[in-house]
């Protein structure tokens, strides 16, 4: 199923990204990986076996996006699947968060979406289809304490992979979701840079392959949205049916940061 497939990956210099080129080159597809720092793509690319392809692209820069994507398709011939993944986070009181902390996450975690997918849509259609996988976060259906920014923008790239999914069903392009929880990448350095909120979340910590491994089982089975983990994605479908309840006995729990 994944034997050949062009997957262009974002935000794959570190962490899930890289994890996930990782696992697919092993199934037989071939990664392309994209990001911002030059050396850490090359390390990256450097511990994929088999064909892969790296470019140094920054999702908040329009141009560099649609020069990037054009790039690719054209030395590779076509491109299968997308995986948004590039975003970053700040865990801080909305009462003290800036303004441009508001802005720089909006533009980088849904904004670079909204991007990448209208730079690759015109190459999906004109092949006759293709699979759009977008990384959001349990954070985009469940927002906590000091998550305020962050969460805002994976409800926006889950509103944005709704609507896709019918609207480009036609097209025969797919749209998929998967929502980890938290994950032990050096998204969290930035984060929560005192470390307090990976301390106490560490029992439950998911780690980097086991979210690469369901990008991969996405993209092999065409999977529309995946919650992490599990236990995760029942406990928000609870809250939702009684939300003063679930603050009164699990509000401890949610709110670590």
């Amino acid at each position: 199923m994944l034997n050949g497939k062009i997957v262009v990956i974002t935000g794959a210099a570190s962490g899930v990204g890289a994890e996930a080129a990782r696992r697919l080159a092993q199934a037989g597809a071939v990664p392309v990986i994209t990001g911002r720092s030059a050396a850490k793509l090359a390390a990256a690319a450097g511990s994929i076996k088999g064909r892969c392809g790296s470019y140094v692209m920054d999702v908040t820069d329009n141009d560099e996006v649609n020069r990037t994507i054009e790039q690719i398709a054209r030395e590779f011939g076509r491109i299968d699947v997308l995986v948004n993944n590039a975003g970053f986070g700040l865990f801080e009181r909305f009462i003290d968060a800036p303004i441009g902390h508001f802005e720089d996450m909006m533009n980088t975690n849904y904004m670079g979406v909204v991007r990448c997918t209208k730079a690759v849509l015109p190459i999906m259609k004109q092949q006759g289809g293709g699979h759009i996988v977008n990384i959001a976060s349990m954070a985009g259906k469940l927002s906590t304490a000091k998550a305020s920014a962050y969460a805002a923008t994976k409800h926006a790239v889950l509103g944005l992979t709704n609507a896709l999914r019918a609207e480009l069903a036609p097209m025969s392009i797919a749209v998929s979701a998967v929502n980890p929880g938290p994950i032990d990448t050096p998204f969290l350095l930035t984060a929560d840079p005192e470390g307090g909120y990976a301390k106490s979340v560490r029992s439950y910590m998911l780690k980097p392959e086991q979210v690469a491994d369901a990008i991969v089982k996405v993209i092999d089975k065409r999977i529309p949205e995946v919650d992490m983990p599990l236990s995760a994605g029942i406990g928000i479908r609870l809250y939702g049916l009684a939300p003063r309840f679930a603050d009164r006995i699990a509000g401890k729990y949610l709110n670590r940061k």
